[in-house]
């Protein structure tokens, strides 16, 4: 779907239905996979937090932020995604670091609503035009001056919320809304003391980490792995207040790709299973052999996984002893030992 989400933005330029009116242009929120058309010959930012598309969009000779930078550009380019939440923050991104008079492009799958988007931006600023396509729906915008724009409601976004009352996170973020029942189900199985240098591997923003923390006694430091640049910068606020001694280290990686250079006493982890809404075991897998090869000769790795997530395999094959500390309805805690 995103590589059909990204053909429905450009097809409006490939088409030659609109043309930037500049050479600047900001693109937030751009995929693995992007070539831009012939007809749209700009300079452009691309603007992504998630590591693993920033590593092929660099691969494809783009320029890459993890976040907007600059004003005024000519044209801004938004990919949408399936939360609401964040695409709205985009859209506003895009409006404000567009000079007026320039034109802001957004593009999204319908299964993901962007159609809905689109029609309930249509009541606020009228759209300029729309087509669908490749299953998805393109709609574009000339950027009002900034006077017309400060007096919209929209601009001023919603107010920042905490989950249980103490972590930051934002839309788009994983569990951005709530603790994560698997991950809670992982904490609530943590040893009693924690010693050595511990990592949190797909650490998010920082659940996992703030339940090692309370077991600190030992710990003699603490790195956050995490491939979302938003969720690794929010990890950093929330976690500050409860580190103490604790020497803190964040490192974006897409443990994937990219090696990790330390060794590990101990490794916790909620590894993702889904790329865009199917179910990839392979994610997975990968981080478990990430983990295998982080950790020091008789390390550990605690890992909690969906029941019918097939890791076990993987497991034996990385490391010399593994089995099952427990299980709920949904979920299963997985350990392993080299």
């Amino acid at each position: 779907m995103t590589n059909d989400a990204l053909k429905t933005l450009l097809h409006p330029f490939e088409a030659e239905l609109i043309a930037a009116p500049g050479r600047r242009a900001l693109f937030l929120g751009p995929r693995a996979g992007l070539r831009l058309p012939r007809s749209l010959d700009v300079d452009l930012l691309a603007v992504q937090g998630f590591r693993p598309d920033v590593l092929a969009l660099e691969k494809a000779g783009f320029a890459v932020k993890p976040r907007a930078e600059g004003e005024a550009f000519d044209l801004a380019l938004v990919l949408l995604g399936r939360h609401r939440g964040q695409n709205e923050a985009w859209l506003r991104e895009a409006f404000a670091r567009t000079r007026e008079g320039g034109l802001v492009v957004a593009a999204g799958g319908k299964a993901d609503g962007a159609d809905s988007l689109r029609r309930r931006f249509a009541g606020v600023l009228a759209p300029a035009g729309h087509l669908p396509k490749h299953h998805g729906v393109v709609f574009w915008f000339d950027r009002p001056s900034d006077a017309d724009l400060a007096a919209e409601p929209f601009m001023r976004g919603e107010a920042a919320s905490r989950v249980d009352g103490r972590f930051r996170t934002a839309p788009g973020m994983f569990s951005h809304d709530r603790i994560d029942p698997a991950s809670r189900l992982l904490a609530d199985d943590l040893p009693a003391a924690i010693k050595g240098r511990v990592a949190d591997f797909g650490a998010g923003w920082g659940y996992l980490s703030s339940e090692v923390l309370k077991r600190n006694a030992g710990i003699t430091a603490l790195d956050l792995h995490e491939a979302d640049w938003d969720s690794l910068e929010a990890a950093k606020q929330n976690l500050a207040p409860l580190a103490g001694d604790v020497p803190l280290g964040f490192h974006w990686r897409d443990l994937l790709q990219e090696s990790v250079a330390r060794q590990y006493d101990l490794i916790v982890m909620n590894p993702p299973f889904h790329e865009g809404r199917a179910a990839d075991p392979a994610i997975g897998q990968g981080m478990i052999r990430a983990a295998s090869a982080a950790l020091k000769p008789g390390g550990r790795l605690l890992m909690v996984a969906n029941r019918g997530l097939p890791y076990e395999a993987t497991l034996a094959s990385a490391f010399g002893a593994t089995g099952e500390a427990c299980r709920d309805d949904r979920f299963k805690v997985l350990w392993a030992r080299r």
